[in-house]
């Protein structure tokens, strides 16, 4: 039997991949640091998880509106009001499976076969795979570390065409923390003005997971003109560390909020009845309960690019937000390869070396469309941190 061309044509998730590899070596005995999975370390907040078992005690099982109940809906629109400064109507409101689900959901909604969709790189392993499945075309544009993994104007205008459908932006990054600032914004925002015919995706996921202290903007705040064309895309994963509980939500222009939905109801239907009166009690609570999250990761992420920058072959830069450092590795690999410890000069032999000899799993830079670099998460103890580098540094030198 043959399978479908459609997910012949994608791969499994590598962040999924490595984590899940990293478990089985550990339960087979071996020593193995996990840095692959991209989730807090903390438990989700108490008031949360009480407004959780409260539901199930209530009898609150059973299936809600696909979209979204209109409790949790509200508390997206009054956090979109408070936090960022947007006016969103319920209808203009969806509440997904996790954000994953809400970015799959609007490919398949507005995305057709030769469309193409510009995806700065490095990028979240799954933007261009969901275009593919959409049969759309990613257009990839390289953003090194020698721009700060930002994507400059210039770069934006080179990669639109007749035939760009959809551009997807993520600030703070996953995998490079990198955060766009206002006036960068605005200068990407003007290109933008110029093609009408391109909608605007904002994944705001790491928005709480501030690293500098700036006030959080994204696209919208930047343009507002593009509200027309411009969905935003965030959820409850990162900021309240509820990431089993699947909560994500996007907001944007209602035909395709209902596109969207009909897509989810011919999907997985509703999202978890319980997850959803747990991530209203998320936004409508005490936001001081991030705070003690971020400053963990402040003090871990000053330690690992100080750390990362103390080894022979790597060069790390500071980011913005999100919970990642993605050190640039050619120097390490090339010199890796030269003394015949590694058989190719490529990140994925970094990686596997690293796993094999050093106990220590990664995600290769490849997987986020950036060869040569590679992905730790630091939402992790510092304990583990300190050895994990020490381990790195001892492999690499």
């Amino acid at each position: 039997m043959e399978l479908s061309h459609r997910v012949q044509a994608i791969k499994e998730s590598p962040t999924l991949a490595v984590t899940a590899r990293a478990a089985k070596l550990k339960a087979e005995g071996k020593d193995i640091i996990g840095l692959g999975a991209g989730e807090p370390d903390f438990d989700t907040p108490q008031h949360i998880k009480d407004a959780a078992k409260k539901a199930i005690d209530d009898g609150f099982t059973k299936y809600t509106p696909v979209g979204g109940i209109p409790g949790l809906k509200n508390a997206i629109a009054a956090k979109l009001k408070r936090d960022n400064g947007f006016d969103y109507s319920a209808k203009e409101i969806i509440v997904g499976v996790g954000g994953k689900q809400c970015i799959f959901n609007l490919a398949l909604a507005v995305l057709n076969p030769g469309d193409e969709v510009v995806v700065p790189a490095p990028y979240w392993v799954s933007y261009s795979d969901i275009a593919m499945v959409a049969e759309a075309t990613p257009v990839i544009v390289n953003c090194g570390i020698e721009q700060g993994f930002k994507l400059t104007p210039a770069q934006l205008e080179g990669a639109i065409t007749a035939k760009t459908k959809l551009f997807m932006i993520n600030s703070p990054s996953n995998p490079t923390g990198a955060v766009y600032t206002l006036d960068e914004l605005k200068a990407l925002g003007e290109v933008l003005k110029k093609h009408p015919h391109v909608l605007v995706a904002t994944d705001d996921m790491y928005e709480h997971v501030n690293l500098s202290g700036e006030k959080f903007v994204n696209i919208l705040n930047a343009t507002p003109e593009l509200k027309e064309r411009c969905v935003v895309l965030n959820g409850v994963s990162k900021a309240y560390s509820m990431t089993g509980w699947r909560i994500g939500y996007a907001a944007g222009p209602e035909k395709i909020i209902k596109a969207m939905e009909i897509l989810q109801s011919q999907s997985t239907s509703n999202p978890t009845s319980i997850s959803q009166i747990a991530a209203q009690a998320a936004l409508e609570g005490d936001q001081s309960c991030i705070e003690p999250m971020v400053k963990a990761f402040r003090e871990r992420h000053e330690f690992v690019v100080r750390r990362f920058n103390e080894i022979k072959g790597l060069k790390c830069i500071k980011a913005g937000g999100a919970f990642y450092a993605f050190p640039d590795a050619r120097e390490a690999i090339a010199s890796l390869r030269q003394r015949g410890i590694i058989a190719e000069a490529t990140d994925l032999a970094l990686s596997e070396y690293l796993l094999e000899k050093a106990g220590v799993a990664v995600v290769p830079g490849s997987a986020f469309g950036a060869a040569g670099y590679f992905r730790i998460s630091f939402a992790t103890s510092m304990k583990n941190l300190e050895m994990a580098l020490e381990r790195i540094q001892n492999a690499l030198t």
